[in-house]
Protein backbone atom coordinates (compact mmCIF):
# COMPACT_ATOMS: atom_id res chain seq x y z
CA UNK A 1 0.00 0.00 0.00
CA UNK A 2 0.99 3.70 -0.71
CA UNK A 3 0.49 6.74 1.04
CA UNK A 4 0.78 10.16 -1.23
CA UNK A 5 -0.43 13.82 -0.80
CA UNK A 6 0.16 16.28 -2.61
CA UNK A 7 1.90 13.99 -5.14
CA UNK A 8 4.56 12.94 -2.80
CA UNK A 9 4.80 9.89 -1.20
CA UNK A 10 4.36 10.18 2.35
CA UNK A 11 4.20 6.04 3.31
CA UNK A 12 4.43 3.01 1.52
CA UNK A 13 4.55 -0.76 2.98
CA UNK A 14 3.85 -4.22 2.71
CA UNK A 15 2.89 -4.61 5.99
CA UNK A 16 -0.83 -2.71 6.77
CA UNK A 17 -2.98 -3.40 8.76
CA UNK A 18 -6.96 -2.42 7.85
CA UNK A 19 -8.99 -1.73 10.49
CA UNK A 20 -12.68 -0.23 10.04
CA UNK A 21 -11.63 0.87 6.38
CA UNK A 22 -8.35 2.12 7.12
CA UNK A 23 -4.80 1.40 6.48
CA UNK A 24 -2.44 1.51 9.23
CA UNK A 25 0.88 1.46 8.18
CA UNK A 26 4.27 0.73 10.43
CA UNK A 27 5.57 3.98 11.95
CA UNK A 28 8.78 2.80 10.32
CA UNK A 29 7.23 3.19 6.81
CA UNK A 30 6.05 6.24 7.41
CA UNK A 31 8.26 9.43 6.26
CA UNK A 32 8.80 11.47 8.96
CA UNK A 33 9.54 14.61 7.58
CA UNK A 34 6.01 14.89 6.06
CA UNK A 35 4.44 14.84 9.69
CA UNK A 36 3.63 17.69 11.89
CA UNK A 37 2.07 17.17 15.56
CA UNK A 38 -0.78 18.22 16.19
CA UNK A 39 -2.73 19.03 19.57
CA UNK A 40 -6.13 17.41 18.24
CA UNK A 41 -6.87 14.41 19.94
CA UNK A 42 -10.01 11.91 19.94
CA UNK A 43 -11.34 9.07 21.80
CA UNK A 44 -12.85 5.79 20.48
CA UNK A 45 -14.66 3.54 23.07
CA UNK A 46 -12.84 0.47 21.95
CA UNK A 47 -9.57 1.48 20.24
CA UNK A 48 -8.73 4.44 22.70
CA UNK A 49 -7.26 7.74 22.47
CA UNK A 50 -5.75 8.96 19.10
CA UNK A 51 -3.58 11.61 18.56
CA UNK A 52 -2.75 13.13 15.30
CA UNK A 53 -0.71 14.93 12.73
CA UNK A 54 -0.81 17.63 10.20
CA UNK A 55 0.34 16.44 6.80
CA UNK A 56 2.51 18.61 5.04
CA UNK A 57 4.62 18.85 1.61
CA UNK A 58 6.27 21.78 0.94
CA UNK A 59 3.70 24.54 1.13
CA UNK A 60 0.96 22.76 1.58
CA UNK A 61 -1.10 21.03 4.39
CA UNK A 62 -3.96 18.80 5.44
CA UNK A 63 -4.46 19.56 8.84
CA UNK A 64 -5.05 16.18 11.19
CA UNK A 65 -4.81 13.97 8.66
CA UNK A 66 -3.00 11.06 10.07
CA UNK A 67 -3.85 9.39 13.05
CA UNK A 68 -2.31 6.70 15.54
CA UNK A 69 -2.96 5.79 19.20
CA UNK A 70 -0.12 5.67 21.56
CA UNK A 71 -1.61 3.34 24.21
CA UNK A 72 -4.73 1.51 22.34
CA UNK A 73 -6.13 -0.68 24.09
CA UNK A 74 -6.08 -4.40 23.99
CA UNK A 75 -9.10 -5.26 21.83
CA UNK A 76 -6.68 -2.53 19.16
CA UNK A 77 -2.77 -3.72 20.01
CA UNK A 78 -2.35 -4.92 16.11
CA UNK A 79 -2.28 -1.02 15.88
CA UNK A 80 0.42 -0.07 18.45
CA UNK A 81 3.19 1.91 16.31
CA UNK A 82 1.10 2.49 13.29
CA UNK A 83 -0.26 5.93 11.62
CA UNK A 84 -3.17 5.61 9.24
CA UNK A 85 -4.74 8.39 7.30
CA UNK A 86 -7.64 10.11 5.95
CA UNK A 87 -8.92 13.37 4.46
CA UNK A 88 -6.58 14.86 1.44
CA UNK A 89 -4.11 11.60 1.99
CA UNK A 90 -4.51 9.19 -1.35
CA UNK A 91 -3.64 5.68 0.05
CA UNK A 92 -3.76 3.31 -2.59
CA UNK A 93 -2.27 -0.61 -3.57
CA UNK A 94 0.48 -0.75 -5.32
CA UNK A 95 0.46 -2.43 -8.78
CA UNK A 96 3.49 -5.34 -8.21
Amino acid sequence: MRATYNGTVIAESEDVYLLEGYHYFPREDVRPEYLVKSDHHTACPWKGQASYYHVRVDDVQSDNAAWYYPVPSPAAKEIIDRIAFWKDVIVEEVAS
